[in-house]
């Protein structure tokens, strides 16, 4: 069993894309696991109020008229909150899509989800580091079993934690603690959700992409302040911006204070 010191929730959503910034949620599925052995269930399909194109509806199963008269992700967003705080997350790939896009959609509420003291298990990356594949061939290596209705939340969800329990079974060397599963599945170099800025080792956050690509982000605003300006205007997501702002504030700070 996976040692708790808080509630862990294991988590999948079904979207009308793939691209973070601009793509919404129509359905959620929510496995809480608590620290008294209980488990709970949310689950919920949410109208994006954009349209949900044919070729991902192949995919997942839901049409614009599944959602329609479903709630938005503003009228349940704090009702998810609560039922998510103060847990730990787990997903699988979730540090890379799950997680950005669940926290774009809250910050669309205002609601900041990622600045919350939480650990970040990648049931993928932990895959991807010991095996090297998608949640069918990982349900069916670590479980034995053939995973019915992918690409539907629920049973996703369940496939992941199943998944995760088998890994813990079959690697001596993963302790079963929430936080050396997210030591072991996060990649702490990215400072931002949209992985356009890193930390080195030195500490120095750095653009991770574009012309300024490599250059200290102080640096490059000090020297071209109208490069902030063109990024919050762009489509980057809310976590970037949010990010950027923190850092152009301090910069700004020191060099009045200078």
């Amino acid at each position: 069993m996976i040692q708790l010191k808080r509630p862990l929730v294991i988590f999948d959503i079904e979207t009308t894309g793939i691209n973070i910034a601009t793509d919404r949620i129509v359905e959620i599925s929510v496995l809480r696991l608590n620290i008294d052995g209980t488990e709970t269930w949310y689950n919920q399909r949410i109208n994006p109020t954009i349209h949900i194109p044919k070729e991902v509806s192949a995919i997942h199963g839901i049409s614009d008229a599944d959602v329609k008269d479903c709630p938005t992700f503003a009228q349940v967003a704090r009702e998810l909150y609560d039922f998510m705080y103060p847990c730990d997350l787990a997903g699988y790939n979730s540090n890379y899509f799950d997680v950005p896009l669940l926290s774009e959609e809250f910050l669309r509420c205002d609601i900041d989800f990622r600045n919350d003291k939480r650990h970040f298990i990648d049931v993928y990356r932990i895959f991807q580091k010991m095996e090297k594949r998608d949640l069918s061939s990982a349900y069916k290596y670590y479980c034995g079993k053939t995973l019915e209705n992918a690409h539907h939340a629920q049973a996703d969800v369940q496939a992941t934690y199943e998944v995760l329990l088998g890994q813990l079974k079959m690697y001596d060397n993963l302790q079963p603690t929430v936080e050396f599963l997210h030591g072991f599945s996060t990649d702490n170099s990215f400072v931002d959700a949209g992985r356009k800025m890193t930390r080195d080792n030195e500490g120095i956050i750095r653009f991770a992409f574009g012309k300024y690509k490599g250059m200290p982000v102080i640096d490059v605003l000090t020297k071209e302040p109208q490069y902030y300006d063109w990024i919050m205007k762009s489509d980057f997501l809310q976590d970037t911006k949010q990010k950027l702002t923190e850092i152009w504030l301090s910069t700004r700070f020191k060099v009045k204070k200078g």
